[in-house]
């Protein structure tokens, strides 16, 4: 039977980093388990193709539904997570964000030692290459290179014009000495390529001699005996076959926050009720996997713009769009190096908050339900995302099959100040849009339309529209010692069992202020340093941060 020392189960944002980082140790063997296939299809590599990966099903997306949401007009959500290596990675916005300082001190204060913004600062600007050199916040020789907004198009700087003509702060630099405001995003993309984890930590490291990679190998079960994970059950896509590997130190769950509570609870390792259920024999208690789900709801406030400098008159038509993709296999230029969305902000939805609760995207595109309604006209998108939902859900079993897919109950908008919250941004950003900067670029409402005024009207229009942004977290959280609720502990060791680790989105004990890709590279990298039995990056000499927290 095949023996390794470590086995990680997904070559997503974190499963990559951990490859990379464990065979550093040339006497340690990794194995990296991937459902899906390699990171080859040009789309994947084109920024631009992000909107033919992010809206269907396929080799790089594993096209989740929720279960109806009883606060959304009991609609089934659609919820892309990535597939094959770099997981979402490969498929996502390619927005480089890390949250605010204050998410990670407020992990602290949860009593979650090591993880106070102090001491995850180190593994940002470890994991982190930024373009043009690294400062007190940013790495500058990391696997994971990040670009400057470069984009020319005027309407992502009206946007930020038109934000501070609208009263509201702006920032230069969101992941540095102040979040708040509307400013430039930074991307991972390097050189007019999607740089994702599989990129920036898998590929470098291949030929290692010391790490073997699958594909099309799905884990259907964590082995686990006398209180230890001592293996991993593999589904073979290609034979339709079973086997068992095992792993002689640890086994390392990078599954996401979708799809590691379920292999964990297929394993026999969850709430015992949902367990029981659904006919799984309970190997191991732990009421906490798959609860605590939280994710960014998201609108889309879109207007029509009289001149054809967006994204539909980039590709209108058969052979502009053949043109785009053209240009950029043969000669690396063109409409194909941009993700259309370079601008944005972060903003309070009301003064007394300590930070940002909002979060905008600026899109080159009248965009509807994940691009997947194609609007003929010119336009461009205000994402409104609320930041920091008090709704909770959970992912659980629809089977006990290991191939069916997940229960996902995403509870959206249950509680009160989610909905006031989000309402409150339609209106901020509809107020944004009225300003001088924008006039040139800015005619009729689309959506939601001038027909939605009061309220009412709104939060109609927030629960018949509203979707993911693709942030679920916090279905295996960390949690401190006695919290009945926690899966893992500070070091992303599962509670009560011996060998078994989850280190990926899912041991968020709470959402960070902002996209989840960084934020998700940042957690594998610390818990590679627990893994090797190294202490924690010190924080040493930590700057400032933008409302007078001090990262050290």
């Amino acid at each position: 039977m095949e023996h390794y020392d470590y086995i990680i189960i997904g070559a997503g944002s974190a499963g990559c980093v951990l490859a990379n980082r464990l065979t550093e140790d040339t006497d340690k063997t990794v194995l990296l388990l991937e459902a899906g296939g390699k990171d080859s299809s040009l789309m994947i590599k084109m920024p631009a193709g992000v909107g033919g990966l992010i809206g269907k099903a396929g080799p790089q997306n594993w096209g989740f539904w929720t279960e109806p949401e009883p606060n959304l007009e009991g609609r089934k959500l659609w919820w892309p997570r990535g597939k094959g290596w770099g997981g979402s990675s490969s498929i996502n916005g390619m927005i480089y964000i890390r949250g605010h300082a204050r998410d990670y001190d407020q992990w602290a204060q949860m009593g979650l030692r090591g993880w106070a913004y102090a001491d995850v600062l180190p593994y940002f600007k470890k994991s982190e290459s930024l373009e043009g050199g690294g400062d007190a916040w940013h790495g500058g020789e990391g696997p994971l290179k990040v670009s400057k907004a470069s984009s020319p198009n005027p309407i992502y700087s009206a946007t930020i014009q038109a934000g501070g003509q609208a009263g509201y702060m702006l920032t230069e630099d969101f992941n540095g000495f102040q979040q708040e405001g509307f400013g430039p995003y930074q991307l991972t993309i390097h050189d007019g390529q999607r740089w994702s984890a599989a990129r920036g930590y898998l590929h470098p490291v291949l030929n290692r001699p010391n790490l073997t990679c699958l594909t099309g190998a799905r884990t259907t079960r964590i082995v686990i005996e006398d209180g230890r994970a001592t293996g991993v059950e593999i589904y073979d896509e290609k034979t339709k076959t079973t086997r068992i590997v095992l792993a002689d130190a640890e086994v390392l769950l990078c599954a996401g926050a979708v799809q590691s509570p379920h292999i964990l609870q297929l394993s026999g390792v969850g709430d015992p009720e949902e367990l029981s259920a659904h006919g799984v024999p309970v190997v191991h208690a732990l009421k906490g996997v798959g609860a605590n789900l939280q994710d960014h709801l998201d609108v889309t406030l879109s207007w029509v713009c009289p001149q054809p400098i967006t994204a539909y008159s980039m590709r209108k038509g058969l052979i502009k769009t053949l043109g785009v993709g053209l240009n950029y296999m043969l000669f690396g230029k063109g409409a194909g190096r941009q993700n259309f969305l370079e601008s944005g902000a972060f903003l309070r939805s009301r003064p007394d908050l300590d930070r940002p609760d909002l979060q905008i995207h600026t899109v080159l595109a009248i965009m509807q339900d994940h691009g997947k309604v194609s609007v003929a006209k010119d336009g461009f998108t205000f994402h409104v995302c609320q930041l920091r939902p008090e709704s909770r859900g959970r992912v659980g079993l629809k089977s006990a099959d290991p191939l069916a897919d997940p229960a996902i109950f995403a509870n959206y908008l249950s509680a009160e100040e989610d909905r006031r919250a989000i309402r409150e941004g339609v209106k901020m950003m509809r107020k944004v849009a009225q300003q001088a900067a924008l006039d040139p670029y800015r005619s009729e409402e689309y959506s939601p339309g001038e027909a939605v005024q009061t309220d009412a009207e709104i939060d109609a229009w927030i629960r018949k529209t509203g979707e993911t942004i693709y942030h679920p977290v916090g279905t295996c959280r960390m949690g401190a010692a006695g919290d009945p609720m926690a899966v893992v502990d500070a070091e992303c060791r599962v509670q009560g069992l011996a060998g078994l680790r989850v280190v990926d989105a899912s041991v968020m004990p709470t959402l960070v202020g902002g996209n989840t890709n960084a934020p998700t590279i940042m957690i594998a990298e610390k818990v590679s340093d627990a893994i090797r039995g190294r202490a924690f990056l010190p924080a040493e000499d930590a700057p400032v941060f933008g409302d007078g927290l001090k990262a050290a």
